[in-house]
């Protein structure tokens, strides 16, 4: 009897989880596929199901799935639809995870206390990952955390069209909220050929920032704050005061992830920010949406962009160059 050639050998598939669906149709219809039939829901104790409703033998496989709000939930999720795929012999499975849950909890910041980032690094990759990609981690070493390849892709190509798109690079000043973002700040400042500032603060206790100094010329200049994630909001609205006592014309932020926990909407709304911008990352909820100062940029055609290369074996380090 005469065998039909293969229909999913090496064939793209996305197959997207609850926590970003318009981010996953957006990048599914930037690769002009369609999302792959699946069914992820609750059963009534809210234990999670999967299935997935259509061939995935031999094909190259893309969840799109951030770990975002409710972590654990989607974190679960992820698992469970990773192991529905391995159990139906996908030739490779890619976690596309825009926004890494537990990444903040990346060291051991006192005794007896876990590293969590490590422990759902090894989660991921025991329930049969071939390959990792994610968005601007909290810290890079994050990735080693990875037994398996690890892509950490940067939204600062978009944060720089956009910024050239709406400002006068000569006037602005890039400036980092903390000691350890300065290598995120200055690549972008390099990349728009912008000076760039520092804040020195001190964090008396956890949630809590107190603004200690301005390092650098901001007066008279429109300064952007860059950093990977926005919670409680207060580290920046911290910042942006301490640069506008400074002398700064306005103060922007340009921020990857934008968790914003609790009344971070209405703090930022009610703070000296111009204008909060931030990525699709972590869907956006209703109050981010009709916020008169937060805006939000899609990320999708650079996820796409990157899936499309690993797909066909191609550089992706090269999208940053």
């Amino acid at each position: 009897m005469q065998r039909s050639a293969a229909t999913n050998n090496g064939a793209i598939r996305l197959v997207a989880g609850n926590s970003n669906r318009a981010l996953s149709e957006a990048i599914a219809a930037y690769l002009e596929r369609p999302l792959a039939k699946a069914v992820v829901r609750r059963f009534a104790d809210m234990e999670i199901f999967v299935e997935i409703q259509e061939n995935v033998r031999g094909a190259d496989v893309f969840v799109l799935q951030s770990t975002s709000y409710p972590d654990n939930d989607h974190l679960m999720e992820l698992l469970i639809i990773i192991d529905a795929l391995r159990r139906a012999s996908a030739r490779r499975v890619t976690a596309v995870i825009p926004y890494f849950g537990y990444a903040r909890q990346d060291r051991k910041v006192g005794p007896r206390t876990p590293i969590s980032a490590k422990l759902v690094a090894n989660l991921i990759t025991r329930a049969g990952t071939d390959r990792i990609m994610t968005l601007d981690l909290h810290s890079g070493q994050i990735q080693g955390f990875f037994d398996i390849p690890a892509d950490n892709l940067y939204a600062s190509p978009v944060m720089v069209r956009d910024i050239r798109e709406r400002f006068d690079t000569s006037k602005l000043i890039i400036v980092s909220p903390d000691v350890g973002g300065v290598v995120r700040a200055r690549g972008l400042a390099k990349r728009i050929n912008a000076p760039l500032a520092i804040i020195d603060k001190r964090r008396e206790r956890a949630g809590e920032s107190e603004v200690m100094n301005v390092i650098g010329e901001v007066e008279a200049r429109t300064c952007i704050l860059v950093d990977d994630i926005i919670d409680s909001g207060g580290t920046l609205i911290n910042a942006a005061d301490a640069l506008l006592e400074q002398g700064a014309r306005e103060v922007y932020a340009y921020i990857s992830h934008g968790v914003l926990s609790g009344g971070a909407v209405g703090r930022i709304t009610a703070s000296g920010l111009k204008e909060l911008v931030i990525t699709d990352s972590i869907q956006p909820t209703e109050a981010v949406r009709v916020a008169r100062n937060i805006r939000v940029l899609s990320i999708a055609a650079l996820i796409g962009e990157a899936i499309g290369r690993t797909a066909t074996e191609e550089s992706v380090s090269s999208l940053f160059d």
